[in-house]
């Protein structure tokens, strides 16, 4: 790569600890297009707070995301390390991620969490916007919700994923159906002209057919992004390139990160298969 490239991301990456204002105004810079070449149209593989901290501030227009959940960190006996009983012991992720255990201690998992999204916020435009897809669950008799992660940070609205079903039977609550997307907002986002319209409960069954634990469908990606203006959208937890492949039906750019080799290379095998596709 171009070294007066290389300079300049340098230069835009080096202040990684911004205030939480500075965060939420980061300013609408010119990046040089030579240097979005380097990230755009391609899956980083590595650690997602990482590789974000080395890309430019302020060059990302929307992140659409679907982090780790922690599940295998139960107080119950469905998915927790260790038991092969309970409801949820055909579900694919009792085994975890290839690269991740999804057991880390519950303040350990937030801590990383509000890593990640700080990251984000660092990387987003002043009128750009997180998708934040995470679900609650019950841990000890009680709700477990996701404000402890995200109670800093400006969540402007809560939009139900409701699911075609569930699978974590139990017999002291209803049967989890939905997830919810946090919309995360830096202050100047507007979502496009007329798509407030389509509400804020969006019923997409899950994908069927993908070898990844725990897919985002393409179509609430797809949904997701064609809610915005947005021309470049980053993706920290590609997984199986659902966001990726969303993207390229709308013809915008995209930036994945994952951690797992494995999920690269079957990101870019479905990729490369609906690019195909959307050429004919």
């Amino acid at each position: 790569m171009n070294p007066e490239i290389m300079d300049k991301a340098h230069d835009e990456s080096i202040s990684i600890e911004m205030s939480f204002e500075e965060l939420l105004t980061t300013a609408v810079r010119k990046i040089p297009p030579k240097l979005m070449e380097h990230w755009t149209g391609k899956i980083h593989p590595g650690d997602a707070v990482e590789i974000m901290n080395k890309m430019p501030a302020g060059s990302v227009g929307l992140c659409v995301t679907s982090p780790p959940y922690n599940l295998k960190n139960s107080t119950g006996n469905g998915m927790k390390e260790g038991t092969k009983t309970g409801k949820w012991k055909n579900n694919p992720l009792q085994n975890g991620y290839t690269d991740h255990s999804d057991t880390m201690p519950h303040e350990e998992y937030v801590e990383w969490q509000k890593k990640c999204l700080t990251a984000m916020m660092r990387v987003l435009r002043e009128d750009g916007a997180i998708f934040y897809n995470h679900k609650s669950r019950v841990q000890a008799g009680l709700l477990q919700d996701r404000h402890d992660i995200l109670g800093e940070f400006p969540v402007r609205q809560c939009i139900i994923w409701q699911r075609n079903g569930g699978f974590n039977f139990n017999p002291g609550y209803f049967l989890p159906t939905y997830e919810v997307i946090y919309l995360i907002c830096k202050p100047k986002f507007k979502l496009a002209e007329g798509a407030n319209a389509q509400g804020d409960v969006w019923r997409i069954p899950q994908e069927r057919d993908n070898p990844h634990p725990a897919p985002f469908p393409v179509e609430l990606a797809q949904r997701c992004i064609a809610s915005t203006n947005a021309e470049i959208i980053l993706d920290p937890f590609m997984g199986s390139g659902s966001t990726a492949i969303a993207a390229e039906a709308l013809e915008r750019k995209w930036i994945g990160i994952d951690i797992s080799k494995d999920y690269c290379k079957l990101a870019k095998e479905r990729i490369n298969a609906a690019k195909s596709l959307f050429r004919k």
